[in-house]
């Protein structure tokens, strides 16, 4: 068992691992994996805005519940980034094309770069409504996602793949947190004003959290690169020479 003092950090660093792993065994997927990491890190400083309303996490020099920042947030929107932009991909073996500039002119491109901002934009008017934040970055989430997809319904099967793919991968996650500190997350997540719906130990707001992030996030990296995925091509047969 882990003492919930190092639980958040232990966690946060956990998603580095398959990041690692994804990164030695995916070379093709390398840059845009750290290229969207990168970019998805610095929305670990937006934690103020979820402690304590959401949950309250022990964390290093208990900056979390001192301040509303802490390091692990920024380790962990690290780590779920770029496994979430290239998890498809690399599953898939697919690589990433420039689209040719004819067809960026399209007229639903117009629509292009208001579509990459929507989370935060949008997020600002839903966190002020009455009710938990979590339910404010979801639905942010989900209709950024679906303003890319009318962009780029090209995506459409990936988002929609990822979306899934990623809710799998994060809730084993969960459900390790759960057994390596048992009960945790009842203590460090603000239940008692959540919908109280639980799948197992696990709230419901987690996982639909998870689902819209990686339908969002699965995306972004073709837009802002104007690329898209193509199945790579298979290796050369090798000739076999007859034995003598």
């Amino acid at each position: 068992m882990i003492s919930d003092r190092y639980v958040w950090l232990v966690w946060s660093l956990a998603f580095l691992v398959p990041w690692g792993l994804l990164a030695a065994l995916a070379p093709a997927q390398r840059r845009p994996m750290l290229r969207a990491s990168l970019f998805t890190a610095p929305f670990g400083l937006t934690e103020p805005l979820f402690v304590p309303a959401y949950w309250s996490p022990p964390s290093l020099f208990d900056l979390a519940r001192t301040t509303g920042f802490d390091v692990e947030s920024v380790i962990f929107s690290f780590g779920i980034g770029g496994v979430a932009a290239v998890l498809y991909d690399a599953l898939a073996r697919r690589r990433l094309v420039l689209i040719h500039p004819e067809h960026r002119t399209e007229p639903r491109h117009r629509f292009h770069r208001w579509a990459l901002v929507a989370p935060p934009l949008v997020f600002v008017p839903l966190y002020l409504l009455p009710w938990n934040p979590i339910y404010a970055a979801v639905l942010a989430l989900v209709i950024g996602g679906t303003g890319a997809l009318f962009c780029r319904p090209d995506l459409t099967g990936k988002s929609l793949a990822t979306g899934g793919l990623f809710l799998a991968y994060y809730t084993l996650f969960l459900v390790a947190l759960e057994w390596s500190a048992p009960g945790y997350i009842g203590r460090v997540w603000n239940l008692g004003v959540l919908s109280g719906i639980l799948l197992g130990p696990l709230p419901i707001e987690e996982l639909l959290f998870a689902a819209a992030f990686g339908m969002y996030w699965a995306g972004v990296y073709e837009h802002v690169t104007w690329t898209r995925g193509l199945a790579a091509a298979p290796a050369p047969a090798r000739e076999v020479r007859p034995w003598r």
